[in-house]
């Protein structure tokens, strides 16, 4: 299942697969904590009982620690990997 658009500067859609709901409403939290999101969607991911959720999380309005890891990982316009 493919998003129809692509999201909005600043947001992003994200997917969990896992082996049960409860697993995948976990990393959902996680995520919710750092990030502002919208309303999680679940639906089967399998036939044998996986579990797939999608959210968009607005990456706009990061709280810590996704605020730090962000704004440590944009480019500064140079690739200074060493090789």
């Amino acid at each position: 299942m493919q998003p129809k658009e692509t999201p909005s500067d600043g947001h992003a859609d994200v997917r969990i697969v896992a082996a049960s709901p409860e697993d995948a409403r976990r990393v959902a939290e996680v995520l919710r904590r750092c990030f502002a999101a919208t309303e999680q969607r679940s639906y089967p991911a399998d036939t044998e009982g996986g579990t797939l959720l999608r959210l968009t999380v607005d990456t706009t309005r990061a709280a810590e620690p996704a605020r730090s890891w962000l704004e440590s990982s944009r480019s500064s316009g140079k690739d200074d990997r060493r090789k």
